[in-house]
């Protein structure tokens, strides 16, 4: 019998027959490429490439009376040119013109009566690149069976050569006696799977989801002693157009505020003798993530007041961080590779869990919104986290799949009880290549939750940090101001502890 999704995966098939769309993407730009490589010559990669992830040719079926989850078959018409298409920017191909593109393109459902994705093969940027749009539904990306189309089509040296030929046959699908007694067999093996079928196809979504997640329970536990969100500018109703915008910042930056945060003292800059003789107090136990969801604090905060808003001094953004958790200890990327091929042996398990923080955007002292995430970040029983640099190397684990499974903890969960959703992922540090062409940055494009206007990723790769910010249109008509808030926060937490008085550090 084909596969059958679990019922996270059907849940979030449900939920988007009511709610926005529930897929992820990314947003890929592309160094010029050589002679050669166009759209045709992208499909024979993608095409290649998904032979080894049988998921990507199947599409959904669902078995006659709700009787038990949908199955996975075999795509007897795919149709490879349908997911691999092409597109242009008009002149001058500026990087607005991408953004609004990709604003246009992802809240586009995908057709449910073939494999659940795409890819955009996007030609006139400024100075000949190009950029690569995917789309992956959720239902898909669960780390064992398939990942993330982004990670299918990154490589770590070029390629020229043409693909390897494919041999793959589509299986006949089942009939709908084999899908009736499929149901009635699994039916006999897990009766508890029944009465959850049956609430989730009658459209009780929010049980299906709730027995689904295993992670979330301890999380919704955390969460039932605190008061849930309050309104906000985040909170919005969420339509189906969208607004999408990028922000590039240096690595460097942040590796700076680390090291002064967790070294010796500095010295705070600012006006006046005083404020420069007032020293810049540590910050226990900080990482580069810490130091990632500080910067979005203060990038929230001002654009906050760019609304003419009233922010009191305990005034919280209640923030969904997905964490891959190990057994291993935090590393920033500084120390000795553990990952594979590295001393140590291959890396721990690892597992993507959800953990709620607050970001502290009434708090008007940068140093002192660190200290609070910091402390928000390593509350009892999360465990520890996973070191970027064994992260990045893990097998099936790179960046675009890590963004994928963390979206899935966010959709297990209730929406009311946080106002943001940011995944941060460590990336490698060294050039990757789809085909033949080198990637100059990578954006990821999170969905959106119900009555939650913005849902921001994070990337790491080759000396910068790369910010997706996807957004309601008319929820935040102003994201634009929101992405320049990203650049001048992360300038802010640089010049007052990394930086010499009132300038850039050394």
């Amino acid at each position: 019998m084909p596969d059958r999704l679990s019922a996270l995966d059907a849940s979030f098939l449900y939920l988007e027959e009511s709610a926005t769309v529930m897929h992820i993407g990314s947003v890929m730009v592309l160094e010029p490429p050589p002679e050669g490589f166009d759209v045709e010559a992208l499909a024979r990669s993608v095409g290649a490439r998904t032979a080894y992830v049988p998921r990507y040719r199947q599409r959904v079926r669902t078995v006659p009376g709700h009787l038990a989850n949908p199955v996975w078959v075999d795509d007897e018409r795919f149709d490879l040119d349908f997911h691999v298409r092409r597109t242009a920017l008009p002149r001058p191909g500026t990087r607005e013109q991408l953004t609004e593109l990709v604003a246009r393109v992802q809240p586009r459902r995908l057709d449910r009566t073939r494999p659940l994705w795409e890819v955009y093969l996007v030609e006139g940027l400024a100075g000949g690149g190009l950029a690569v749009i995917t789309k992956t539904h959720q239902a898909m990306v669960d780390g064992v069976a398939a990942v993330d189309l982004g990670q299918v089509l990154l490589d770590d040296a070029p390629s020229s050569g043409a693909p390897p030929g494919t041999t793959w046959r589509p299986a006949p699908e089942p009939s709908l006696v084999e899908l009736v007694t499929g149901a009635l067999v699994d039916a006999v093996r897990r009766p508890p799977q029944v009465l959850e079928t049956v609430r989730a196809g009658a459209g009780d979504v929010r049980t299906a989801v709730r027995r689904a997640s295993s992670t979330a329970t301890g999380l919704l536990r955390a969460a039932s002693s605190a008061a849930g969100p309050q309104g906000g500018p985040l909170d919005v109703v969420v339509g189906e157009q969208r607004r999408f915008a990028v922000v590039d910042t240096a690595l460097e930056d942040y590796r700076a505020v680390r090291r002064a945060v967790s070294g010796a003292p500095r010295r705070r800059a600012g006006r006046g003798a005083a404020a420069r003789d007032e020293p810049v107090p540590l910050v226990a136990r900080t990482d580069l993530h810490d130091v990632v969801l500080a910067v979005l604090a203060g990038a929230l905060r001002g654009w906050m007041l760019s609304r003419g808003l009233v922010l009191a001094p305990s005034a919280v953004v209640r923030t969904l961080v997905p964490l891959s958790v190990t057994a291993g200890d935090l590393d920033d990327g500084s120390a000795p590779d553990r990952g594979a091929g590295g001393r140590g042996g291959p890396p721990p398990a690892t597992e993507v869990v959800g953990h709620l923080v607050d970001l502290p955007v009434g708090e008007p002292d940068p140093v002192v919104r660190l200290q609070r995430v910091s402390f928000g970040m390593r509350a009892p029983g999360e465990g520890r986290r996973v070191g970027a640099r064994e992260l990045a190397g893990l097998a099936g684990f790179a960046p675009p799949t890590l963004h994928s499974l963390g979206v899935r903890v966010a959709g297990s969960l209730s929406h009311r009880v946080f106002n943001l959703v940011v995944t941060n992922v460590p990336g490698p540090q060294h050039p990757l290549y789809v085909g033949p062409v080198r990637l100059a940055a990578s954006y990821p494009v999170i969905p959106l939750a119900a009555g939650q206007g913005l849902a921001v990723g994070v990337t790491s790769y080759d000396g910068a940090v790369s910010y997706g910010l996807n957004a309601d249109r008319d929820g935040l008509p102003d994201l634009d101001v929101l992405a320049e808030c990203v650049t001048d926060a992360l300038a802010e937490l640089v010049d007052v502890t990394a930086g010499p008085p009132g300038g850039r550090p050394r």
